[in-house]
This record gives structure tokens, C-alpha cells and sequence, in this order.
């Protein structure tokens, strides 16, 4: 499924680091598909991606690409953000039960307010002119 792409102005706030191990991650994210890790013998998804498994800790894992749709579990608005964040400062940042069955903290943006809890949401790609983020928006 190839997500929605949102053209953002500048370089991201915050660059991840990205190792050997995250690159499908961000090369996957920067063509509009969300990856996550499973375990081969477990197959229990995980998020962030990791080099193991949490659940059964073993070091055989496979990349699983996501829908990008879940539920909003729970949000905030940060009115006094950190200096990085602070020229976009109020936003908002939530947690999303995805349909896959995980649970993923992200920035929830083109919402109001006031949206409800249980509400359907998609992740989008914020595109920077240094690399890709995600976040979350009303589906």
C-alpha cells in the first residue's frame, strides 16, 4: 500500500539515526510504505523495528510492511515544546492501535482539537528536503 506523501518545508527537526540495520525502514518510508520487524518463528510484530524479537527474543526477523490505518488510542496537544519543536508548537502527538495489532506513538497533524478517541486514522509521509518522518492524520 503506498501512504499518502505531505510535502514539508525545511530539514526535519530531529534526523533519526539510521544504522545498516533501520535503512529498509527509512529507504521503505521515503516510497510511501510503513515496515516493521516480526519474529520468523513468533511472527509477534514489533514497533520500532528491532534486530530481535522482545517478545521471544530471537535474532531471526523479517521486515512486514503495514497498512498505515489504525485507531487513535490517545492524544495531547504540546502547547510548551522543546526548542527544536517550538516554531511548531501547538502540535499535537498521539498513540494509534494500528490494524496489525500494535500500538505506535507518532505526531497526529490536520486534526482538530477536539477529535475524538477511537477515531479511524491513516499515516501519512512527511517529506523534508533531508528525508522522510510519519505521522498520523483523520482518516
Amino acid at each position: 500500500m503506498t501512504l499518502p506523501i505531505v510535502d514539508r518545508p525545511g530539514a526535519r527537526p530531529w534526523p533519526p539515526r539510521v544504522s545498516s540495520f533501520t535503512r529498509p525502514f527509512w529507504e521503505a518510508l521515503a516510497q510511501g510504505r510503513l515496515l516493521t520487524t516480526r519474529g520468523k518463528t513468533g511472527r509477534q510484530l514489533t514497533f520500532p523495528p528491532k534486530p530481535f524479537c522482545p517478545h521471544s527474543w530471537e535474532r531471526e526477523v523479517e521486515w512486514v510492511e503495514l497498512s498505515g490505518r489504525g485507531t487513535l488510542y490517545s492524544r495531547t496537544v504540546v502547547h510548551a515544546a522543546p526548542a527544536l519543536f517550538a516554531a511548531e508548537a501547538p502540535y499535537q502527538v498521539c498513540i494509534v492501535d494500528y490494524d496489525e495489532g500494535i500500538r505506535v506513538a507518532t505526531r497526529l497533524i490536520e486534526a482538530p482539537e477536539d477529535i475524538r478517541l477511537d477515531s479511524r486514522v491513516e499515516t501519512v509521509v512527511l517529506r523534508y528536503s533531508d528525508g522522510p518522518l510519519f505521522a498520523v492524520r483523520p482518516a
